[in-house]
């Protein structure tokens, strides 16, 4: 017996390629199960195999209870009658004692082969996972095998199989059996049935991939991708950027007359790529992100993080592309809110801007407006910055002298503080309810902020569109929504129970 078993772990383990261990402890849940079967009880029997000769041994184990606790023999045993048998023994200690062998015959064979297959199986996924969960991010290869509902199963080799889903396909492409593709490695999904690599065709980082292969100075570290935007299948857009000055990174992802974009473009479905000149300034970079419209003016909103974009009246249409896909791509690449209008709507739109600080500037610092578009052609935009900064940024201003400016920041830190105290007594009129303050996902500085706004009560939350809430400061989509659905879920509870 102890030679059929050293032969049977060499063999599988030779065939599987997997550690005899494995195989050795798949024997041994076998025997466990045998032994078991044999005497027809729910023991807790324990059988050790010794890796070099083949033998093996069988144990039956009990847990020491106290007498009163004592409720099955099979797995349990009084505190008396162990120390009966092994005195000294503690209350929740194991007494072990050796019982006799099953042999390892053809019922115990085939047991084995069971436990075996599952574990080699469960060894094999484990060898997929640690060999993929490594290459998550990497381009992968494979040739389709079969196509089910719109998903497409491939072939890596070594029998391992990955997916792409329908959502993760080109628009409109078609493989056949037997293509060869290659994708983006997403994630690896260990699963009872397999794991799953999960691989797509749609991901930015696809694109990325791809100029990998096509441009060794990217390899090299000679070019850097910054960021990358697509619309899969259609139009995509790539940032690059090099430290060496004699490298022209544009002209070097494009190729000898376009080979190298059209080998990636190819690889797309003949998805039309963007190769955009990355800039550390955003202005810079968005104007090189917008091509190849040309852009005539950029106003930045730190604040908003979005930029206005002025371009002539005749590239109105080639700024914003078909269906918005220009400028969306643009804000996706840098990250940016782009606003696309003509020059002249943009000089309208500062017109607007500047005549409503200007009035700001009158109203709350009580100056005629010659002094009030002196502060906004300096760049002035709010109290604040005439309150606080620092002193010679005015006193650069023509015509300003320090009595001028002590008075102009006297004068904004009054507004300030008017203004404070207005908001003290207008949360103060307006304290939101007890209900309002107690509801999930609610904080008290929010709660009042509401209350500003004259929603004090569930219900009057519950009223609002998410659009509405936006308004406020540190407010996302996300949160709005799950405010306003969780203050009418009152609402809801009284329609079920009507």
């Amino acid at each position: 017996m102890s030679k059929e078993i050293l032969v049977v772990v060499d063999m599988v383990s030779n065939e599987k390629g997997v550690d005899k261990n494995i195989i050795f402890e798949a024997l041994e849940c076998a025997l466990v199960n045998a032994t078991k079967k044999r005497y027809g009880y729910d023991w807790d029997v324990e059988i050790k195999i010794d890796r070099h000769t083949g033998d093996y041994i069988t144990q039956r184990r009990w847990v020491v209870v106290n007498d009163e606790a004592f409720e099955s023999e099979e797995r349990q045993i009084s505190l008396t009658a162990a120390q009966a048998k092994k005195p000294g023994i503690l209350v929740g200690e194991t007494l072990v004692e050796a019982m006799e062998s099953v042999a390892f015959g053809r019922i115990a064979a085939q047991t084995a082969r069971q436990v075996i297959m599952q574990k080699v199986r469960e060894a094999e996924r484990a060898q997929v996972v640690a060999a993929y969960l490594a290459r998550v991010g990497e381009l992968l290869s494979g040739i389709v095998k079969r196509v089910e509902k719109g998903n497409v199963i491939l072939d890596l080799g070594n029998n391992v199989e990955a997916v792409i889903n329908r959502d993760e396909m080109l628009p409109r492409e078609s493989v056949r059996l037997g293509d060869r593709i290659r994708g983006y490695l997403r994630s690896v999904k260990p699963e009872s049935r397999g794991p799953q690599l999960l691989i797509s065709r749609v991901a930015p980082e696809l694109l990325i991939e791809l100029f990998k292969l096509e441009v060794p100075e990217i390899n090299e570290g000679l070019i850097k991708v910054v960021h990358a935007a697509r619309d899969p299948g259609s139009r995509a857009k790539i940032a690059v950027h090099t430290q060496d000055p004699r490298i022209d990174p544009v002209g070097a992802c494009v190729g000898m007359r376009g080979s190298r974009v059209q080998a990636v473009s190819g690889e797309l479905g003949g998805e039309r790529v963007d190769i955009i000149l990355w800039d550390e300034n955003p202005a810079k970079f968005v104007i090189n992100a917008m091509s190849p419209a040309e852009v005539v003016s950029i106003i930045i909103d730190e604040d908003a993080h979005s930029m206005d974009v002025a371009v002539a009246e005749d590239q109105l249409s080639q700024a914003i592309g078909r269906g918005g896909q220009n400028v969306k791509l643009a804000s996706q690449l840098t990250g940016w809110h782009l606003n696309v209008m003509t020059a002249s709507e943009a000089e309208k739109k500062q017109e607007v801007e500047v005549h409503s600080l200007v009035q700001l500037f009158m109203n709350k610092l009580d100056v005629d407006e010659d002094v009030a578009g002196l502060l906004v052609a300096e760049g002035f935009s709010t109290i604040e910055e005439v309150a606080y900064v620092p002193l010679n940024e005015i006193l650069d201003i023509e015509g300003f002298d320090e009595n001028i400016v002590e008075e102009l920041r006297n004068r904004a830190k009054d507004a300030l503080v008017t203004q404070e105290i207005a908001n003290e007594e207008l949360l103060e009129s307006q304290a939101p309810s007890a209900e309002l303050l107690a509801m999930e996902g609610m904080d008290e500085i929010l709660a009042y902020q509401l209350a500003s706004r004259g929603i004090t009560t569930l219900d009057d939350l519950a009223e609002q569109a998410v659009d509405d809430l936006l308004e406020l400061e540190h407010m996302d989509e996300a949160r709005a929504a799950a405010l306003i659905m969780t203050a009418r879920a009152p609402w809801f509870a009284d329609e079920k129970q009507d």
